[in-house]
């Protein structure tokens, strides 16, 4: 889908308070984030860099040949951390970086071709992301799954773990605008610069959702409908078991 030029970097922290070493945890086989290596390799990017602050990580990436950025072990985000790498690197402002996380072993490579291709497509965006249609009540009222509402052209106009947007006059239903984020994203490296340099915004600290701050600097995020399903990343043990067996059957 995408025949822009654009680099894929992977942030993978070593700690994890439901699963310590979750970048390393064993998947038939091989550690978790060499399956995420291997998921944005079949992309269209024309690089992709693993950015760590642990030498454990370090090491697993050198020995298996996958390029790995050694970063600062103090920077409070993955945003923090994908900037460094960008500055490592020498990027250009305008280059476009694509920020994939690392517990999401199953992801499709055409979701991220996807993500670059909208950025590059509409150049008044710093930022482009995706969604995908809710429809579940359940997942619509839970603050763990962040909605987003869009402007007719893709713009959007706000993040919100709340159930958004809310209908007034059927109160219970989902309505059929409504959308869950997902957290692919990819930027112009200029704005990884000038979002480094921002305090936290007033929105992102109540909603405690980073891209909120970029959005009340005004940068405009895009977001697009996610063009394959995506399954869910690995954030618990029963997540981790449940990749497991779905790339041991050959299920992916």
């Amino acid at each position: 889908m995408s025949a822009i030029p654009f680099v894929v970097v992977i942030p993978a922290r070593y700690q994890s308070m439901r699963l310590p070493g979750k970048p390393l945890l064993d998947i038939a086989g091989k550690p978790m984030l060499l399956h995420v290596v291997e998921r944005a390799r079949q992309s269209a990017a024309r690089a992709v860099y693993v950015a760590t602050d642990d030498e454990r990580i370090r090491k697993v990436c050198e020995d298996t040949g996958v390029p790995v950025c050694l970063t600062s072990a103090t920077h409070p985000t993955g945003t923090d951390r994908i900037e460094e790498v960008t500055r490592q690197l020498g990027l250009a402002p305008s280059d476009i970086v694509v920020n994939v996380q690392g517990d999401e072993p199953l992801l499709p490579p055409a979701v991220i071709d996807q993500v670059a291709a909208g950025l590059a497509a509409t150049p008044e965006a710093g930022i482009h992301t995706l969604c995908v249609p809710l429809h579940d009540a359940r997942e619509f009222h839970d603050p763990n799954a962040v909605k987003l509402v869009c402007a007719d052209n893709g713009r959007v106009l706000y993040f919100s773990r709340a159930p958004i947007p809310w209908p007034r006059d059927e109160v219970g239903s989902v309505p059929s605008v409504a959308r869950r984020h997902v957290g692919l994203y990819a930027y112009r490296v200029e704005v990884l610069q000038r979002f480094v340099a921002w305090p936290p915004g007033k929105l992102e600290t109540i909603e405690k959702l980073e891209q909120l701050r970029a959005m009340e600097q005004g940068v405009a995020i895009h977001a697009s409908l996610a063009c394959a399903p995506i399954p869910a990343g690995v954030d618990t043990p029963a997540d981790l078991e449940a990749v497991r067996r779905i790339v041991e059957q050959g299920h992916e």
